[in-house]
């Protein structure tokens, strides 16, 4: 008996959708999204987590009185250190008496200042590129580029962490000074070599930042090494605002992303210390209030139900994910 063609059709039309049913069995069903790193900290996907860092600690006095008063009595929740400069013992010693605050290292290859210097903790002799023909640190990144090179970066850089764990510093995270071991893919992995090799959480520019710098990979080559790291970073438009310190931040804090985010102040205090050192001490002071003393700030905080964490948590998830073998 031979079929009519509307009868074919029918039997084409069966077997088609039999066969659509077994590779639609047959296909896996969609990966589960990854975990983001505020659900791996026991938060909901979409809370707004935020690291309030305090840069430049050891500096000098100020920065030290300033920096500890944002963190017992303000929004700053870590800190990080200059480990080479002459008022590092002072902030070690409060790190050491306080072992629950979240102490980085600000890792530093540069002295920035025109006449308030400092040189390297590594052995001079090992670092030679990275002291200029005063004794000190170059002032600017361009200077470490032209005349050093990443394996002297990377000595100093471990000298600095070394001699902060030697002096009781239970370090948290680390950061890059000025940026030197992130603005440059070869000093990058540096960078990245010091975070694994001490199991450290470690300040990262944001996707945007790296891909500005045209190292778009940059962020995954720490994440495929098990390094832990902030989902935003807010860092480089400020100074487009330096007069309006306060109300820069207030809107940061009100169009701020669900997710991890870090940000940086430098606190700092109007005294004649900070002002003979820096003609930055204004911003300073600023940033010290907003975070301190502002009561508008904080209700910003609230408003936005923002969750203010430090570095310490995300070292421990790290340091338990790579002992699990997990990233």
């Amino acid at each position: 008996m031979s079929l009519t063609f509307p009868a074919w059709s029918r039997v084409l039309g069966l077997l088609a959708a039999a066969s659509a049913a077994v590779t639609n069995a047959a296909e896996p069903a969609p990966a589960a999204p990854a975990p983001t790193l505020a659900q791996r900290l026991g938060y909901p996907a979409d809370a707004k987590l935020l690291i309030i860092n305090g840069d430049d600690v050891g500096m000098c006095h100020t920065a030290n009185v300033a920096t500890i008063a944002s963190l017992e009595h303000g929004l700053m929740t870590s800190a990080t250190i200059l480990v080479p400069c002459p008022w590092f013992l002072e902030i070690a010693n409060y790190a050491k008496a306080h072992p629950d605050a979240s102490f980085g290292i600000h890792l530093c290859q540069t002295s920035e200042w025109q006449t308030y210097r400092w040189g390297p903790v590594a052995p001079r002799n090992e670092v030679p590129g990275l002291i200029d023909p005063d004794g000190y640190l170059w002032h600017e990144n361009v200077q470490v580029y032209a005349k050093s090179n990443p394996e002297e970066a990377y000595r100093e850089a471990r000298a600095q962490i070394r001699r902060a764990l030697d002096y009781g510093i239970d370090v948290s995270h680390i950061d890059s000074h000025m940026g030197v071991l992130q603005l440059h893919p070869a000093y990058l992995e540096k960078y990245l070599q010091l975070a694994v090799e001490f199991d450290l959480p470690a300040r990262m520019a944001s996707q945007a930042t790296f891909e500005r710098l045209g190292d778009p990979k940059g962020r995954a080559r720490f994440a495929a090494a098990g390094i832990l790291f902030t989902d935003d970073f807010i860092y480089d438009d400020l100074d487009q605002e330096p007069k309006d310190v306060a109300g820069y931040w207030k809107r940061k804090f009100r169009s701020l992303k669900p997710g991890v985010t870090e940000l940086f102040i430098h606190a700092g205090q109007p005294t004649d210390e900070l002002k003979a050192i820096t003609g930055s001490w204004r911003t300073r002071s600023q940033e010290f209030e907003t975070m301190t003393n502002d009561p508008e700030t904080r209700a910003i905080l609230e408003e936005q139900k923002i969750i203010r964490i430090g570095y310490r948590p995300i070292r421990e998830l790290q340091r338990k994910l790579r002992k699990a073998g997990g990233q």
